[in-house]
């Protein structure tokens, strides 16, 4: 009987000992809460994007700001309305001409500021649409932070005709793009949405 009471204490003694192990363990998933502290810093105001066919690529444009008090990186984005989706900036190329490409590093946005996406500037690229974007309706994409935390978005649609993912020093339309046609973004401004629908 006495083996028996022994072997009852050292059980309660061992559920005790767990109990104070497993109050001393983090959660799971309370980890992330450092993880979660940048995204609840970033917010983005103004989102739209381009109006484009299915299979078609399109830009996301808006202002990124960060209300925190150190800098945040949104090193990738995806999106479920689009094969992939990239972080662009426009740049000079080696002729002169001015052309996209995938920007080193991600966009950085600096603490208690702003980083604007535009046309013509830096951007997100959706490529592959999976289905036609039409004006006013909402894209969603969500963006993945330098900590790992992510941060949803909706941008809506509009008809723009500017900024066609190919780009000339100025805005004046070489002779080159007259030769191919308003498909490239001949004779339009980066600046204004298109009245065509």
């Amino acid at each position: 009987m006495k083996k028996l009471s022994l072997a009852a204490a050292v059980l309660a003694f061992s559920a005790a000992g767990l109990a104070g192990c497993a109050a001393d363990t983090p959660a799971t998933g309370s980890s992330s809460g450092a993880a979660a502290e940048q995204s609840q810093h970033l917010a983005m105001t103004g989102a739209w994007a381009k109006a484009k066919s299915t299979g078609d690529m399109t830009g996301a444009f808006g202002t990124l700001e960060n209300s925190g008090a150190e800098d945040i990186t949104v090193v990738a984005a995806t999106s479920p309305a689009a094969a992939a989706v990239e972080l662009h900036e426009t740049a000079a190329g080696a002729d002169g001409a001015m052309a996209m490409q995938e920007i080193e590093g991600g966009f950085v946005v600096p603490a208690g500021g702003e980083y604007v996406l535009e046309p013509g500037a830096n951007h997100l690229m959706l490529m592959g649409l999976t289905d036609d974007l039409l004006a006013g309706e909402t894209l969603a994409i969500t963006l993945e932070l330098g900590d790992g935390s992510t941060l949803e978005m909706e941008a809506t649609a509009k008809d723009f005709a500017g900024a066609n993912e190919s780009y000339e020093p100025d805005d004046a339309p070489s002779e080159n793009d007259a030769a191919h046609g308003a498909g490239h973004g001949a004779g339009h401004s980066s600046e204004e949405p298109s009245t065509d629908h």
